[in-house]
């Protein structure tokens, strides 16, 4: 199945692989001499030699950086997708991840198809109504990740992974790239799962260069992004009615709605004041206020409110593009 550019109109979203790490061992190719071969098909390289002998030999290809030893060969920090299509907004699909392999292992004159993947980013960039902050302050907690809210975006981190929401325009413009056409004036949330270590242990299986075009790998990891985003717990109550909302006794009654919800409804809270009076924590007249102050901020809760439709608009998004991309 490769992907096609429909996609875009169809969903307003692009879905592939961003940044991969790769390293290729001397066991994977024994008849090549890393230091004195690779580093003729590389630009600004520089020599490095350590204390204990060892010399490492670094340098550049197309925006990849490569570092040679006389064991191994690492091929890291780079977007796949923008080497090898110019900018990560695009879609590197299966067969044009085939094609960048290839065209990497031809560039460097080495098997990048056998070599082991060492970090991968899985993303879609998906086209929102609202500015995505507005969706960042809805996500919430995340089981076995931390969450961290920075200036950049909303991370969920572990030891091996991260899963991670920003803006992708303000990233490129921040970036000085080039925004294009047809993300130019529009909301775009990038949601990422980047496995950052120890790839093939999190992902259960041995991830080399041509298993990340393999269909099967490619739905796999299709799945944890999409089950990973389920897992977020969503904040997705009422919103405030500024519109209707003019003074402070209207806000007043919305902190009382909110209390009302959190405890579980109006008859719940009403009974708890009941137990309350019973108990003697409250006097007769007490009692009475709360409860009024409860049933008029019941009646009049229309217009103070109104319901949040933006994870309601983000979960059907994700759900079709899991299912268009299937």
């Amino acid at each position: 199945m490769y992907f096609v550019t429909k996609s875009v109109t169809f969903l307003h979203c692009i879905m592939s692989l961003d940044t991969v790490n790769f390293r290729l061992r001397k066991d994977d190719t024994p008849n090549t001499d890393f230091m004195s071969e690779t580093p003729c098909y590389l630009d600004s390289i520089s020599e490095h030699r350590y204390s204990d002998g060892n010399t490492v030999v670094t340098g550049d290809v197309g925006g990849y950086k490569v570092v040679i030893s006389p064991y191994q060969v690492r091929v890291k920090d780079c977007s796949l997708c923008k080497w090898h299509l110019g900018d990560n907004f695009k879609e590197l699909t299966r067969g044009d991840t085939r094609q960048a392999v290839e065209r990497l292992s031809d560039t460097l004159h080495l098997p990048i198809d056998k070599a082991a993947v060492t970090r991968l980013d899985f993303a879609l960039n998906i086209i929102v109504k609202q500015p995505i902050d507005v969706y960042l302050h809805r996500l919430g907690e995340l089981c076995h990740y931390q969450r961290q809210p920075l200036t950049t975006g909303l991370y969920y981190t572990q030891t091996t992974e991260t899963y991670v929401f920003y803006d992708k325009v303000r990233e490129q413009k921040k970036a000085g790239a080039v925004i294009p056409e047809l993300y130019q004036n529009r909301n775009v949330l990038r949601i990422e799962q980047r496995y950052t270590s120890r790839v093939s242990d999190r992902l259960k299986t041995a991830v080399k260069g041509e298993t990340l075009y393999n269909e099967t790998f490619y739905n796999m990891l299709l799945n944890r992004w999409r089950d990973t985003y389920n897992g977020i717990a969503k904040i997705n109550d009422v919103t405030l009615n500024f519109s209707a909302m003019k003074t402070k006794n209207d806000l007043h009654r919305l902190g009382i709605l909110a209390l009302v919800k959190l405890s579980g409804g109006q008859m719940e809270v009403l009974s708890q004041i009941y137990d309350a009076q019973k108990r003697g924590e409250l006097t007769r007249k007490q009692a009475y206020d709360l409860r009024a102050a409860i049933n008029d901020a019941m009646k009049e809760k229309e217009g103070l409110t109104a319901s949040s439709n933006v994870i309601a608009e983000l979960d059907e998004k994700v759900k079709k593009a899991v299912k268009f991309y299937r």
